[in-house]
């Protein structure tokens, strides 16, 4: 049997970085994109298997469709986008946030998430056989925001309802599409949950935190179903963490 072929996209850090490694190292041949060809060599170099590094810009629509592109031409297809890439900004409250600021934020979590979609659906509907899977990293904040995190959490609520469009859409071509929400996983990002984030009080607390090798390990879970199953969303959070009962 033909190893699958996955794309991830912000792969050169953090969660991006796990699941790639996990891919690569279950047999998957993975294509890696992102802004900076360093930090995408040095993922590649944390696992035996080879990997295809794409620099790209996903706000960027033509870039992206290039991205695509060439990974169908070196792999053959594509079984697999890993819609990854994202970006935040610090703590803003809402009358005070920049428009850049709201727009990079945007751009890079939504428009870019729709550009890399767009153009996986297109390549999974034409190519023989059809088919394969969209998983969009989404966040706990698309349901239960933090404060002063307008333009992310926005962006990230935006990200289910693409979720659930491009899975009814790609009923027909047998394309599936779900979601990982993840919550205080430790990586750059999530670091600082730990010395203190803001609760829905506005007070500052810490936070528990939890390895990204189990994000790495569900999107391998979610990567490997048959087309005919589905996880549409998934939550994988810390335990402890003030997510239930928040507000």
């Amino acid at each position: 049997m033909v190893a699958k072929v996955a794309l991830v996209t912000g792969g050169g850090s953090g969660i991006g970085r796990a699941v790639a490694i996990r891919l690569a190292d279950e047999g998957y041949r993975v294509a890696i994109a992102g802004r900076r060809l360093q930090t995408l060599e040095e993922t590649a170099a944390g696992s035996k298997a080879q990997m295809l590094p794409l620099t790209v810009d996903v706000t960027d629509a033509e870039a992206v469709r290039g991205m695509v592109e060439r990974t169908v031409a070196h792999f053959g297809r594509l079984d697999v986008l890993f819609n990854n890439a994202g970006t935040t900004a610090p703590p803003t409250p809402t009358e005070d946030l920049a428009a850049d600021i709201w727009r990079r934020v945007i751009d890079t979590n939504l428009t870019g998430a729709f550009f890399c979609a767009q153009a996986a659906f297109r390549a999974m509907k034409g190519q023989q056989p059809q088919g394969g899977r969209i998983i969009n990293n989404g966040s706990i904040a698309s349901e239960t925001p933090r404060p002063n995190l307008a333009a992310y959490t926005a962006s990230k609520h935006a990200i289910t309802g693409l979720t659930k469009s491009l899975s009814l859409e790609g009923r027909r071509y047998g394309i599936a599409c779900g979601q990982i929400d993840i919550g205080n996983v430790l990586t750059s990002l999530g670091i600082p949950m730990s010395s203190g984030t803001l609760q829905a009080d506005f007070s500052l607390k810490p936070e528990p935190t939890f390895d990204v090798k189990h994000v790495a390990d569900a999107v391998l879970y979610m990567a490997g179903l048959p087309l005919e199953a589905n996880v549409l969303r998934m939550t994988v959070m810390a335990t402890n963490m003030p997510f239930v009962g928040r507000g």
